[in-house]
C-alpha cells in the first residue's frame, strides 16, 4: 500500500477565525484527525464526517496519549496509506512539540508538510491590546517557555541576558511557575515595577487579562485563581493596554452562543460584536425518503394557479428535482409565487423569478391572512374556490394552513420536499460546556431544535438549560420550549434569525450596560 500523508497544521489560539485557509483545507480532506485539548472545538465541524477522530489532547497535566503514542499513531496511520492531519494548538513549531513529530515523520521516510498556525504568543497579546513591539517601547522580543521539560539537567534559559537585554518578553505556559520566574527576572536585574498582563484563553469569549508589575504579579494570578493556559507579557508596551484594548470593548463580549441549526448564516453580526459561535447541529436537512409525491406534482406543474415555498430549504430542493425531472423555470409561466419571509423571496429571485406575494406574519396564519386580502371577499365562505395551490415543504409541518385552505374552497397538494432529521451525534462536548457555564446563550429554531437537543443531551438536558438564556423562533418553538418547564427570554415578533440577532443584540447589550 502507498504510504499516505500528514499535514502538521497549527489551529490557532482559539478565535477559529484565525484558523488559517490552507489549514482549513488540510482538515477538509484529512482521513484521520489527531487533534489536542488547547484548541477550539468548533474546528472540528469543518472535518469530514466519515474521518476518523483520535483526541490525544492534555489538560490539567494528564495525557490521554504520550508523546511516543501520537508519534506512533501519526506513523501507523500513514502506513495505512492515510491522509492525516495533525492538528495543533496555536503553531506547531512554536513550543507545539511539531518539530519532534516531523522529525519522526522525516526518520520513517514520511511525506509531511507543516501548516503554520498563529501563536497565541502574539495573538493573545493583540486581542488584550498590547503591541509585542513598539518603536517608542520595544524594539525586541523574546517568546520563552514559563517551565522547562523535568528530564532536562539543567536549563537552557539564560536568565541573566533575558532579564535586562529583551524588550518584550512572552511567557508561554507560565501560569503554575509564575513565582519563580518573576524572582528570577528580578533576581537578574529586571525591575520590580516593571508592568506585566497575564491573559488566559486570549482570543475567546471567557479572555480573562489581568496586569501589575513584576513585583505583585504572581499574588494577582493567586487571588483570582487563574489558571492554564495563559499568556504572560513583560515589558513597557503592557502599558498600551488601557489605550489600545479592543477586544474586549465589544457589545457582545463574554457571549458564547449556541446554534442548533445546520448552518451559521444569519448569525454572522452576532460574531462581528464579540460574541463566539458554538455550532451544535441538533437537525440535518436531507431529501425525502423517495421523491415520487414532488414528482406527481412537478409532472403536472402547470395545473398549478400557486406555488407557495415556505423556507429557503423548500426553494432548493423543489427547484433541485424540478431540474432533475427535465423541468425548467420556464414551465412555471402563469402560476403565482408566494415566499414566506423575505430569505426565502431572495432564494426564489436567485433563479431569476419574481415573488408575487409575501405574508407580513411568516407563518401560517400570516399565510392565511395574505391569500384572504389577496383574493378578497373576506366574508364569503368559498373565497378560494378554483385555485389550486402547490405546497412543497418539510415532511413535519403544521396542518393550519392546508386546512384553511381547503375550508374556503380551494385545492392544495401538500407534498414532502425535504426533511429535518436528527443527525447521529453525541451530546458530551456541549454538556461539558454548559455543565462549566461556557453557554450563555443558546437558540432554536424550531420545535425540532430544541426537541432533538433534549433527546441528544438526555436525562439532565432541563438542568443544563437552566441557567442559560433561551431564544426562540416562532411560538410554537415556544411552547415546546415551555412544556419542557423552561423560560424562553428572547423571541423576536418577526420569525426570522435576523430578528432574533437583533433581539439578542438588544438583550445582551443592555444586560451588559456602557462599555
Amino acid at each position: 500500500m502507498q504510504t499516505g500523508k500528514v499535514y502538521i497544521v497549527g489551529a490557532g489560539p482559539g478565535d477559529i477565525s484565525l484558523l488559517t485557509i490552507k489549514g482549513l483545507k488540510c482538515l477538509q480532506k484529512a482521513e484521520v484527525v489527531v487533534y489536542d485539548f488547547h484548541l477550539n472545538a468548533q474546528v472540528l465541524n469543518y472535518i469530514r464526517h466519515d474521518a476518523e477522530f483520535i483526541y490525544a489532547g492534555k489538560r490539567g497535566g494528564q495525557h490521554t496519549m504520550t508523546q511516543d503514542e501520537i508519534n506512533r499513531t501519526l506513523v501507523e496511520k500513514a502506513k495505512e496509506g492515510k491522509i492525516i492531519c495533525r492538528l495543533k494548538g496555536g503553531d506547531p513549531f512554536v513550543f507545539g512539540r511539531g518539530g519532534e513529530e516531523a522529525e519522526i515523520l522525516a526518520k520513517e521516510h514520511i511525506e509531511f508538510e507543516v501548516v503554520p498556525g498563529v501563536s497565541s504568543a502574539v495573538a493573545a497579546p493583540a486581542y488584550a491590546g498590547i503591541p509585542l513591539t513598539h518603536r517608542l517601547y520595544s524594539s525586541s522580543l523574546a517568546i520563552v517557555p514559563g517551565y522547562e521539560d523535568a528530564d532536562k539537567k539543567e536549563s537552557s534559559i539564560d536568565w541573566g541576558r533575558l532579564a535586562t537585554g529583551v524588550g518584550t518578553i512572552v511567557f508561554l505556559m507560565a501560569v503554575k511557575n509564575i513565582s519563580f520566574v518573576c524572582q528570577k527576572l528580578i533576581e537578574n536585574g529586571r525591575n520590580p515595577e516593571t508592568p506585566v498582563a497575564v491573559i488566559r484563553w486570549g482570543t475567546r469569549a471567557d479572555q480573562t487579562t489581568l496586569v501589575s508589575n513584576l513585583e505583585n504579579i504572581s499574588s494577582v494570578v493567586k487571588e483570582n485563581e487563574i489558571k492554564p493556559p495563559a499568556v504572560m507579557v513583560v515589558g513597557d508596551v503592557v502599558k498600551l493596554r488601557e489605550t489600545l484594548k479592543w477586544y474586549e470593548k465589544k457589545p457582545l463580549f463574554g457571549q458564547r452562543i449556541l446554534i442548533t441549526r445546520e448552518h451559521s448564516a444569519g448569525f454572522e453580526q452576532l460574531e462581528e460584536m464579540g460574541a463566539e459561535i458554538i455550532e451544535f447541529h441538533t437537525i440535518e436537512i436531507v431529501p425525502p425518503e423517495n421523491w415520487s409525491e414532488l414528482d406527481k406534482t412537478i409532472d403536472k406543474i402547470e395545473s398549478y394557479n400557486w406555488l407557495i415555498l415556505t423556507s429557503t430549504n423548500g426553494v432548493k430542493f423543489f427547484f433541485q428535482r424540478l431540474f432533475e425531472r427535465d423541468r425548467d423555470i420556464r414551465d412555471l409561466k402563469g402560476i403565482k409565487i408566494c415566499a414566506v419571509g423575505s430569505k426565502t423571496e431572495a432564494a426564489i429571485n436567485k433563479y431569476g423569478i419574481k415573488v408575487d406575494l409575501i405574508p407580513r406574519e411568516f407563518n401560517a396564519e400570516g399565510l392565511i391572512e395574505a391569500f384572504e386580502k389577496e383574493h378578497g371577499t373576506q366574508n364569503t365562505k368559498h373565497r378560494l374556490k378554483g385555485l389550486k395551490m402547490l405546497l412543497p415543504r418539510a415532511e413535519t409541518a403544521r396542518e393550519l394552513f392546508p386546512q384553511k385552505v381547503r375550508e374556503f374552497g380551494g385545492e392544495i397538494d401538500v407534498v414532502t420536499a425535504y426533511r429535518a432529521v436528527k443527525p447521529e451525534t453525541h451530546g458530551k462536548r456541549i454538556k461539558r460546556f454548559l455543565k462549566e457555564g461556557k453557554i450563555t446563550i443558546a437558540t432554536f429554531t424550531s420545535a425540532a431544535t430544541f426537541n432533538n437537543f433534549m433527546e441528544i443531551a438526555g436525562e439532565d438536558a432541563d438542568a443544563l438549560l437552566e441557567d442559560v438564556t433561551i431564544a426562540v423562533i416562532g411560538t410554537v418553538t415556544a411552547k415546546a420550549i415551555e412544556k419542557a418547564g423552561l423560560k424562553v427570554s428572547i423571541m423576536p415578533k418577526e420569525a426570522t434569525i435576523e430578528a432574533m440577532v437583533n433581539e439578542i443584540i438588544k438583550w445582551a447589550t443592555k444586560k451588559q450596560g456602557p462599555v
